[in-house]
Parts: C-alpha cells; sequence; structure tokens
C-alpha cells in the first residue's frame, strides 16, 4: 500500500464528487481510502444520496481520522445518462479502477445486485473487500440457491472478499408471498423485470406461494422501456386476481405499471420488494394510485420504527441533513462504521489486513441492532418489515419475518440474469 504524508490545507480536501476529512490532531500516517460505487445518475439517485450521506456521517463521527490515518472517501457514480440506471460497463470500470489503486481499502456498493456479479470478481482477485448496503440477491453468497456456478463464480481467490447487511430474497420472497396471503389475496398475477434482483424475487415469491396454497393466475417478465402496459393490464384483468406482485425497483418501470392497471380498473392491492422503498417509487405512479393500495417488503425497519442506536442515527441524520433517510440510508451509514472498526482492529492497516478484521466481525452493535457476518458474508439479521402508503406517504404495518424461511431451489433462480 502507498503511504503518504498529508500536508495540504483543509481547502485541499474540497473535492468535486469526493469527501476527504482533515485530521484533527495527532501524528499523519497516510491516507486510507474508501470509495462507494453507486447509481448516482437516474431516479435512484434520491435514494443513493442518502446512503452517501450515510457514509459521511460515519466518517464525520471520526473525524476522518483512525489509528493516525485519513480516511479519504470518493462517491462513484456506476450509472450512465444513456441507462438512467447503474450500467455494467461503468460497474466493471469502477471495479477495475478501485482495484487497480491501492490507496483504496473498501468498497461500499453495489446498490443493485446485478452490478456485483460485475463488481465481485475483479475486487476478489485485488483482495479489496466490497460491502454492500443494499444487494438482496441469495445467488452472491449462498450456495444453491442461485446459479450452479454461485456464489464460487465470485471468488476466483478462494477468499470471500464480499459482505453484506441486509437480508436475502430468499426471506423477502417468501414473507411477501405470506403477507399476501394474509391480506387475503389467493389468486395472485406475477410480473418482473427480468433483471436479477427482480426476476429472482418474483421467482422466490412463486415459489413459496405455490407452497402456501397460493394460486399463480400468471407470471410475466416485462419491458422496462415500454411507454405503456395497458394490452398486459388487459390480459392481467382477465384472469381476476386478488394482488399483482412486481418483482423490480422503481427505475425498471414499477409506477407507470401502477397508472396502467388503476386505469384498466385493477384495483386490488400491488405489493413490490425493497427496490421500489423510496419516495420516488410513490412520484412515479402517484399519490392516488397506491395510497391504501400499494404494499411494499423490506429487509430492516423503517426510520420511525428504528430504536436504540438506529433512532440515534435517524435523529442525527435529520439534524445534520434537515430531511428524514430514505431507507438504505442506515445501512450506507453502518457499511463504513463497519469498515472504520475494521481498519481500527486490524495490526497491519492494509487491505489483507482489513478484510480479515470485516470478517471477523461479530455482535457488531450498530443502527441496525446486534448483529455478526456469518461464513459466507450474509448477516445474521433477519428483520423484515412491511409498509403502505397513506397521504402520499410510505406508512409503517408490520414486522415480517420467518425463522424458518424455505430455501429456493436453484431452478427457481436460474434463469435470473
Amino acid at each position: 500500500m502507498k503511504k503518504s504524508t498529508i500536508v495540504a490545507s483543509p481547502l485541499a480536501f474540497l473535492l468535486v464528487g469526493s469527501l476527504a476529512i482533515p485530521a484533527v490532531g495527532g501524528d499523519l500516517v497516510g491516507t486510507l481510502k474508501i470509495v462507494s460505487s453507486l447509481p448516482r445518475t437516474g431516479s435512484a439517485n434520491a435514494q443513493t444520496t442518502s446512503i452517501v450521506n450515510g457514509i459521511r456521517m460515519a466518517i464525520d463521527e471520526v473525524n476522518g481520522m483512525v489509528d493516525g490515518y485519513t480516511i479519504a472517501y470518493e462517491d462513484w457514480d456506476d450509472a450512465s445518462p444513456q441507462r438512467g440506471n447503474w450500467d455494467p460497463a461503468v460497474e466493471g470500470e469502477n471495479a477495475k479502477k478501485a482495484a487497480r489503486d491501492d490507496e483504496i481499502i473498501g468498497y461500499i456498493g453495489t446498490f443493485n445486485s446485478g452490478a456485483a456479479k460485475i463488481a465481485m470478481p475483479i475486487l476478489n482477485k485485488a483482495g479489496l473487500v466490497m460491502i454492500s448496503p443494499a444487494n438482496t440477491y441469495p445467488g452472491l453468497t449462498k450456495p444453491g440457491l442461485g446459479e450452479a456456478n454461485e456464489p464460487r463464480v465470485y471468488r476466483p481467490s478462494g477468499t470471500i472478499n464480499y459482505f453484506r447487511i441486509v437480508p436475502t430474497d430468499d426471506l423477502q420472497g417468501a414473507v411477501a408471498a405470506d403477507w399476501a396471503k394474509e391480506l387475503g389475496a389467493t389468486r395472485v398475477f406475477v410480473l418482473h423485470d427480468r433483471e436479477l434482483y427482480g426476476k429472482g424475487i418474483a421467482d422466490v415469491f412463486v415459489h413459496h406461494s405455490k407452497e402456501i396454497g397460493t394460486e399463480i393466475v400468471g407470471a410475466e417478465g416485462i419491458d422496462t422501456k415500454a411507454s405503456n402496459y395497458r394490452s398486459l393490464c388487459t390480459k392481467i384483468r382477465a384472469t381476476n386476481p386478488q394482488l399483482v406482485f412486481f418483482g423490480g425497483t422503481t427505475q425498471t418501470n414499477a409506477g407507470q405499471i401502477v397508472k396502467d392497471l388503476r386505469g384498466a380498473g385493477i384495483t386490488v392491492p400491488f405489493m413490490v420488494p425493497d427496490g421500489c422503498f423510496e419516495n420516488a417509487f410513490i412520484e412515479a405512479a402517484g399519490a392516488d394510485n397506491v395510497n391504501g393500495s400499494a404494499y411494499i417488503t423490506f429487509g430492516g425497519l423503517p426510520a420511525e420504527e428504528m430504536t436504540g442506536r438506529g433512532a440515534e442515527f435517524v435523529k442525527a441524520y435529520v439534524v445534520k441533513y434537515g430531511i428524514k433517510p430514505e431507507a438504505y440510508s442506515a445501512y450506507g451509514y453502518e457499511c463504513c462504521k463497519v469498515l472504520l472498526e475494521a481498519i481500527r482492529r486490524a495490526p497491519v492497516k492494509d487491505r489483507a489486513g482489513i478484510l480479515k478484521a470485516v470478517s471477523e466481525t461479530k455482535d457488531f452493535d450498530g443502527a441496525l441492532g446486534v448483529w455478526s457476518f456469518d461464513a459466507n458474508g450474509d448477516t445474521s439479521n433477519r428483520t423484515l418489515s412491511g409498509q403502505t402508503v397513506k397521504d402520499g406517504k410510505f406508512a409503517f404495518v408490520k414486522v415480517l419475518g420467518r425463522s424458518d424461511a424455505p430455501a429456493v431451489s436453484p431452478a427457481a433462480t436460474d434463469a435470473a440474469k
């Protein structure tokens, strides 16, 4: 690792797209850099800005300094204007750039599970720790719950360097199916966006729905670039569903689907996963189309339901930024806190030492409660929640969760891309 003595004034750290906080007192040993790779272009920006704010808060809390090292942070975009969402080419370049820069000791990302598939093997070969605040596709870490070569294909070095602090879709998809049945839906039409995350969680929903006796009256992938889904809604209406489930995100046209369902006179509940748990979803769908009729699952608790350190984080966030944090803000904050604590504990402040310290994270007492990483790099936290929309705003409904959530067969996610 390169080491450099910092002699610049604080003004030198005011860099566009990055945050480097000058040390306060003590001897300066060098710089350790943390980067995040998230979609900062397009409608995901509000959610990812909240994540970045959380990361910056964590660094502020240590005054930008750990054991004599200045902690520099850079906010990278993995989206492109052409796609308006994450872009495989951009994410690949971000991962390669991080791998080449030996001052970088931590990579926070990605937001999208499909983006993680691209970055993971590149960063694994470089021995660079990667912690995601939002990836939920099971195959990234869990053998038997994805394609036949997963997760081995993401670990070419044989060492696990990828971790995530959010419960996975094999849990979320199952509790969504349970909740749909609890809401009285015994006939469900399932849609998905054909992407890794969206189709994966839809497959889990379908798999568990059949296990609990819910009839799946139709299942289709959509064209996420379509201007409308009127003909599809005509088909859905003919099946007389009691609920429509969409596996996808705000960015893959969830809002337009809701508009067209309501335009076709389909007023049944519309259920979506955490990829739509952002204000942009309500704005895209139109509040009148989702008030009291949209249900959203999330791998955690919303800001207003957090307690202990989580509640302290929310309060501090509101004071600092003047707004309530979006759903994944606390997860960005927690990712960075884990990295900073690993830096503190690592005897040698290089990639290998910090990676080892992250892997040994046990009983971490943070904003998300007390949790640990397991042998696959997954969190022990299994808390999920359900939300609806009231008066144009998200409203907490209940804690969801299944300690015995079933595993999904490999075939259920083989087609997920």
